[in-house]
């Protein structure tokens, strides 16, 4: 059975959960939740995925996958901010760093100074930054307050805590889970449900901004929390209707989280809130967003997942209380997989995302490792398929604003930008026909926001 708690709980946290407010607007007014209480031990990015056991993902037990090296996770400023909040965090870098109380306090301070200077207003990105230009910015700050040595130290910590744990392990990409779990691939802002290895539902998402990006790893979904308040911070991106400080009451229309947020491991969520236009693309400070009607649907899933359904009709219910905050425990925690994977097969197709986080993830060496799963290398494609592909992975090689991930960063646009990058430039995706792909590869969307 489910266990509800009320109001009184998350008034006692909303305190605590003011720390977290430009990382992710849904934490404001609610318990966070650390990668160590509500995330298990995952490989990360360079397409690769993450699995529990070797018998939870059908291709765990190859060796055959890239490494996920913790290096590839990236780390900005407002990231820094948000794992500086977390005590268990901040506990590992005194043990393994051993900072003085002066360059800590130095550290926290640049860190949120470096979110009070982003604004959020919705006009041109000309001066927004990429992923790779905020932790170029984040890496020199962090060594010049900590020392070279101790600054490398301390942004291995921050890799492995804000992938929810080990980011070497291996794994094969375009892996299909044979259990129960939720898979989210943020390059294709996309989210899928599996039960029993089946996909059963597909979901179009917003994902974190390049400043706020979406980690990596393998986390759990333990709660449920209806009509979330939000206390605005005293922040440049506070603007129009809300007042720094003035509290927006649980179940208000004004509220940027929506009627539900469902905590994943700190700072991410995912909740409603968005308007159709911000999902598939950038829509907040590193979670996974949805429209109200969308979580709606996505939250009966996700109890009939846990063991112990609610019916929208129950669902709403909850959310006509727009004045009590109710949080409602999952009678079995359901593991929420976050992939970045740029390169995924479909049944005879290819399909390469835009490289929005910058991993590095489209190249020919990239590729060869997806084809390897099936039994294939890119001397087995036709001329032309050949031709198809490397002209796909050049296109989207590219970061949101257009510009080459691997174009040195004196050519990036201004580390100082003061905006965040709201909206990509250009194509997001290119779909190449592979014939030897045929009846292979990873399930395509089934009734994708429906």
């Amino acid at each position: 059975m489910y266990q509800i708690r009320t109001g009184t709980s998350c008034a006692r946290s909303r305190a605590i959960g003011l720390l977290f407010t430009t990382f992710c607007l849904a934490l404001l007014g609610c318990t966070p939740t650390t990668p160590n209480s509500n995330t298990a031990p995952a490989a990360t990015n360079t397409n690769v995925t993450a699995s529990t056991n070797a018998s939870s993902n059908a291709n765990s037990n190859s060796t055959g996958g890239s490494e996920a090296s913790a290096s590839n996770v990236p780390i900005t400023m407002p990231v820094v901010d948000a794992l500086l909040s977390d005590e268990e965090f901040v506990a590992e870098v005194k043990k393994s760093v051993q900072p003085s109380d002066e360059q800590l306090d130095k550290l926290k301070n640049a860190a949120r100074d470096s979110v009070l200077k982003l604004n959020e207003d919705a006009g041109s990105d000309e001066f927004a930054r990429s992923t790779k230009a905020s932790t170029a910015q984040a890496d020199k700050q962090i060594k010049e307050i900590l020392g070279a040595d101790n600054g490398a130290k301390f942004l291995n910590v921050a890799r492995k805590h804000w992938s929810g744990g080990d980011a070497t392990a291996l794994a094969k990409p375009n892996a299909v889970p044979t259990d129960t779990r939720i898979v989210v691939n943020a390059p294709a802002y996309r989210m899928d449900i599996f039960q029993d290895g089946k996909i059963v539902k597909s979901y179009k998402v917003g994902i974190g901004y390049p400043e706020f990006p979406l980690p990596t790893g393998l986390r759990s979904a333990k709660k449920i929390i209806f009509n979330p308040t939000w206390t605005p911070p005293d922040e440049p991106w506070v603007k129009g209707e809300f007042q720094p400080g003035k509290k927006v009451e649980a179940g208000s229309k004004k509220n940027p989280l929506g009627f539900i947020k469902i905590p994943i491991g700190l700072p991410s969520l995912i909740h409603g809130g968005k308007d159709p236009s911000r999902l598939g693309t950038f829509a907040s400070h590193g979670c996974v967003g949805l429209t109200n009607a969308l979580v709606q649907d996505f939250t009966t899933e996700l109890t009939k997942l846990s063991g112990s359904p609610l019916t929208l009709q129950q669902i709403k219910g909850y959310e006509q209380k727009r004045s009590e905050t109710s949080e409602v425990d999952l009678s079995n925690p359901v593991p929420v997989e976050l992939r970045y994977e740029t390169i995924v097969a479909d049944n005879g197709r290819l399909h390469i995302y835009r490289d929005v986080y910058e991993h590095g993830t489209n190249t020919e060496e990239n590729l060869e490792r997806v084809l390897q799963v099936y039994g294939l290398s890119m001397k087995d494609l036709s001329p032309e398929e050949q031709t198809k592909v490397r002209e796909a992975l050049k296109k989207m090689a590219i970061d949101a604003q257009g510009q080459p991930v691997e174009e040195s960063d004196s050519n990036k646009k201004p580390s100082s930008s003061s905006k965040v990058t709201r909206t990509i430039k250009g194509a997001k995706e290119v779909v190449v026909d592979i014939a030897a792909l045929k009846g292979k590869g990873y399930p395509a969307p089934v009734n994708i926001n429906s």
